[in-house]
């Protein structure tokens, strides 16, 4: 499986934000979650300039639309994740608000086929999904599902996965295949600690999937 887009999620220390937006990543989040330990300061604006090469992507649980436009203007974010139990109704009306260009991704928790079928209700006002794995509280588990479930997706909408990634996983991400699966989400398996990542340990996760993309050929 080739994966154009690797995204590092849950950034929150402006240094650490410098330093992972140097890596061959191509997307970077941003957790605007109070409840989560990873939600971002305002200490990391400073450092948001400096990942112009990267995607900047908001995460947001819930939230109201107000905080979410303020948010994209004062970030210049490039595209909002929903990872909460946002209506397809509310983000038809987010598309319709926010500029052209901002890309919306919706990430639907996963444990089995039936919450696969839930992608229908948003396939039309999306860009992409996310299939994290389903947990009781709010946002990731840092946790690993069957990806085997994925096969019962037949939409159109391009996707991610997300959950628990780590090294152990790059053998099965090698085997794994889907024609709309265009990249992975990292976070919680790369943390020295919540928000602060291993650099080292990304930089060299991120190698080996690169050498996956340049082994496929596809």
């Amino acid at each position: 499986m080739r994966y154009e887009i690797i995204k590092v999620c849950g950034m929150k220390y402006p240094e650490n934000i410098k330093d992972v937006a140097n890596l061959d990543i191509n997307w970077m989040g941003m957790i605007f979650y109070d409840k989560s330990p990873r939600c971002v300061g305002d200490d990391a604006i400073v450092a948001l300039p400096y990942t112009k090469k990267v995607k900047k992507v908001g995460v947001f649980v819930d939230d109201t639309a107000q905080n979410i436009i303020t948010a994209v203007v004062r970030y210049g974010l490039d595209i909002i994740q929903m990872h909460g139990d946002e209506s397809s109704i509310f983000i038809r009306n987010m598309r319709n608000t926010l500029y052209p260009e901002i890309k919306i991704i919706k990430a639907i928790s996963v444990r089995t086929a039936d919450d696969i079928a839930r992608c229908k209700d948003y396939e039309d006002c999306v860009d992409y999904f996310l299939f994290d794995t389903k947990c009781d509280s709010k946002g990731g588990s840092g946790k690993t599902f069957d990806w085997e479930i994925l096969k019962t997706y037949d939409g159109d909408v391009p996707f991610l996965i997300s959950g628990g990634i780590g090294a152990e996983q790059l053998e099965a991400l090698t085997d794994f295949y889907h024609p709309q699966c265009i990249g992975i989400d990292l976070n919680s398996r790369f943390e020295i600690s919540p928000g602060m990542k291993d650099v080292s340990r990304l930089r060299e996760f991120i190698a080996n999937i690169r050498m996956i993309n340049t082994n496929k050929n596809i």
